[in-house]
């Protein structure tokens, strides 16, 4: 996920940058839909979920870039662009738990970190501010979650190349998390210092 600006450019719906990320929100459901297809009696369709996960990938980089080269940063961009980084997350994890691939405490760790996040955002809600900016840690946190999930669900199969995915997929997944949670961290620091810093000034 590409950092936003703080600067708003523009109030503007139909730009680039938010049809690419919008075509990257509409392909959740059908990302979810093609990882749990054989639990619910469909052949394993892992190769197109991969195929998705791969265009979403590269909407992702295009919809930062283009937005800052034409000068396209938006609110509703802003909105958009981390809001596909999450249901991707959360869809990935979803499907991956349900099959077995991922381990049920792993899930309850990354939620939890996005359920104190959450509490985060209601507090600055409460005190009028929006939403953290998104910091260097979170950036690289989704970038090695979003490496790991593909090669978790690669790895599901005997070959070799599935032995290969299993060991580059949980170091990425270990990575991803440590610094997922680091970066959770530090969000809850930096509520913790505007929220004082407010205190003081009344």
């Amino acid at each position: 996920m590409e950092v936003q600006e703080t600067r708003v450019q523009t109030d503007r719906v139909l730009t680039i940058p938010n049809i690419l990320s919008m075509a990257r929100l509409a392909g959740v459901p059908v990302f979810l839909w093609l990882i749990l297809w054989p639990e619910f009696g469909g052949p394993k369709a892992d190769g197109w979920a991969l195929l998705v996960l791969a265009l979403s990938g590269i909407s992702d980089y295009l919809d930062g870039k283009l937005a800052r080269r034409w000068n396209q940063i938006s609110s509703l961009g802003r909105v958009l662009d981390p809001a596909a980084d999450r249901l991707y997350i959360v869809s990935t994890l979803v499907g991956l738990t349900w099959r077995g691939i991922l381990p049920w405490w792993l899930t309850a760790i990354l939620v939890a970190r996005d359920v104190v996040l959450g509490v985060m955002i209601l507090v600055m809600r409460r005190r009028g501010w929006g939403p953290p900016q998104v910091n260097f840690m979170g950036k690289a946190a989704t970038f090695n979650l979003m490496y790991a999930f593909p090669l978790l669900l690669l790895s599901d199969g005997d070959g070799w190349l599935n032995t290969l995915a299993a060991i580059f997929g949980w170091a990425f997944a270990g990575w991803g998390t440590t610094l997922y949670w680091w970066a959770g961290i530090l969000y809850v620091v930096q509520v913790r210092r505007l929220v004082r810093a407010d205190a003081t000034a009344d």
